[in-house]
C-alpha cells in the first residue's frame, strides 16, 4: 500500500520555483519513494552504488550534464564534488525543480549545500510516518501502546517486519555505515551503549556531564556524539523557551527521540503489553506527542516550539508558535482525566495572561472536550492539533 505523505504538497510547489529540492531525514524514512512518486518521470541515480558514484567522482561535469531534463540523486553527500558542477549548472540555465536532492546524513548534506547552494535549494526533512498519514489505511490501530512500541518507520508498515527486531538491526546498520561517516568514532560499541543510555533520558532535561560520566567519556565527547545523532534524526534536542516571567527558569534542554519505537528496541521493551507498566512510559507517551506536532509542523511549515519550566518545578510540556501567539500544549498518557492534569496549564495561563480557549491537553483517553482550563484532544487527534490550534 503507497502512503501519501503530508508534506508532498510543499516539495511539489516549490520544485516550481526552486532548481534544487532537498530532501534530508533518516534512513529509511521514505525519501527515495517519496522523490519518485513527486516526479515520476525523472532520472534516478543512486550515489551508494559504485558505478554511478564513480561516474560521478571521474568526471562530475559529465555527469551532471547526462540529466538535462530533471534527476533524482540520491545520497549525494557520498560525492561531495558534484555540488559545484550542481551550482554551475543552475546558474547557467534556470530551469526549476531540474535537481532532487536526497541523503540520510543531515550534517554533511547540509554543510555542502551551504557552501555550494545557498539561495538556490529549498530544504526538507522527512521524518517516519506520522499518525495523520497512517490514518484509515490499513494500520490505523486502537491502541496507543501498539504505536509507541512499533514505531512510525515505513519498512516495518510496509514489508510487516518484527518492530524491535527491525529498529534493533536498524540501530547496527546506522552505527555500522552512518556513524563512521559522520564522525571518526572508532569505538561503536561504546557509541552504542551512549545511545542506551540517551534512550533511557527520553523526555527529561539533559544533563551532558552525568550523561558523560555514566557512559565514561569526557563531556565534550558526550555534546560531540549528542550532535551526531541529532544530525542523523535519531534524537532531538527541545530548547526552554526564552521569556521567564520574573521567574528563574530551567536552561537545559529536554532530550527526545523521533522515533518511540528505537526508544523501546533500546530499552529492552519486547512487545506493546511490557509498556503499560514500563517506568518510562509516560516520558514514551510524551516523546511520540511532541514528534507528532514536529511532523505536523515539518508536513505544514511551521517552526518548532519549546518548553517552559521554571525552578519550582512548574511546567508546559511543548509551547506551539503560531502567528505569533504562543499555545502551550500539556501532555498525560492516563486515559481517565482528572484536575492534576491541568495544573501546568493553569499556572502558565495565569503567568502569561493567556485564556484556556488558547489552551490544549493531549491525554492517552480517546475523548474530545472542552473543560474550564483547556481544549482537550484525546492522542488519536494529534494531527488535528496544528490547524485547529491555528484557526482558534
Amino acid at each position: 500500500m503507497l502512503i501519501k505523505r503530508q508534506i508532498e504538497k510543499r516539495i511539489l510547489r516549490s520544485s516550481k520555483k526552486y532548481p534544487v529540492i532537498s530532501i534530508t531525514g533518516p534512513r529509511q524514512s521514505g525519501k527515495t519513494t517519496l522523490a519518485k512518486m513527486i516526479f515520476p518521470d525523472y532520472a534516478y541515480v543512486s550515489l551508494e552504488r559504485p558505478d554511478y558514484r564513480q561516474q560521478a567522482i571521474e568526471d562530475p561535469n559529465r555527469f551532471i550534464r547526462s540529466y538535462p531534463a530533471g534527476v533524482i540523486l540520491d545520497e549525494v553527500q557520498h560525492v561531495p564534488e558534484l555540488f559545484s558542477y550542481i551550482q554551475y549548472a543552475v546558474d547557467e540555465k534556470k530551469q526549476p525543480g531540474r535537481f532532487i536532492l536526497t541523503g540520510s546524513q543531515n550534517f554533511l548534506l547540509i554543510e555542502k549545500i551551504n557552501q555550494s547552494l545557498a539561495g538556490r535549494v529549498a530544504i526538507f526533512s522527512l521524518l517516519p510516518f506520522s499518525l495523520h498519514e497512517l490514518k484509515k489505511t490499513d494500520y490505523e490501530y486502537e491502541e496507543i501502546d501498539r504505536y509507541l512500541f512499533t514505531g512510525m518507520y515505513p519498512p516495518i508498515y510496509d514489508i510487516g517486519h518484527e518492530p524491535k527486531d527491525w529498529c534493533l538491526n536498524y540501530i547496527r546498520t546506522y552505527l555500522e555505515r552512518d556513524i563512521r561517516n559522520i564522525r571518526n568514532i572508532t569505538n561503536l560499541a561504546l557509541f552504542q551503549k551512549f545511545l542506551a543510555l540517551c534512550a533511557g533520558r527520553v523526555g527529561q532535561l539533559l544533563n551532558t556531564n552525568s550523561l558523560a560520566g555514566e557512559c565514561g567519556i569526557s563531556h565534550n565527547t558526550a555534546g560531540d556524539w549528542l550532535s551526531v545523532l541529532e544530525a542523523s534524526y535519531v534524537i532531538f534536542r527541545l530548547t526552554p523557551y526564552h521569556v521567564n516571567f520574573n521567574k528563574r527558569i530551567v536552561k537545559q534542554p529536554k532530550l527526545y527521540f523521533y522515533d518511540t519505537g528505537l526508544v523501546c528496541a533500546l530499552l529492552g521493551i519486547s512487545g506493546a503489553e511490557q509498556i503499560a507498566t514500563h517506568y518510562l512510559r509516560g516520558n514514551i507517551f510524551e516523546t511520540y506527542i511532541i514528534s507528532e506536532i514536529i511532523k505536523q509542523q515539518y508536513a505544514l511549515g511551521g517552526r518548532t516550539g519549546w518548553f517552559w519550566r521554571d525552578r519550582h518545578g512548574h511546567e508546559v510540556d511543548y509551547l506551539l508558535d503560531l502567528d505569533n501567539r504562543i499555545i502551550p500544549v500539556e501532555i498525560k498518557s492516563g486515559e481517565t482525566l482528572t484536575s492534576d492534569f491541568f495544573k501546568g496549564l493553569k499556572y502558565w495561563n495565569r503567568l502569561a495572561d493567556n485564556t484556556p480557549e488558547d489552551s490544549i491537553l493531549i491525554y492517552g483517553g480517546r475523548e474530545q472536550q472542552q473543560r474550564k482550563h483547556a481544549r482537550v484532544f484525546g492522542w488519536h487527534q494529534i494531527d488535528e492539533i496544528y490547524n485547529r490550534s491555528s484557526l482558534s
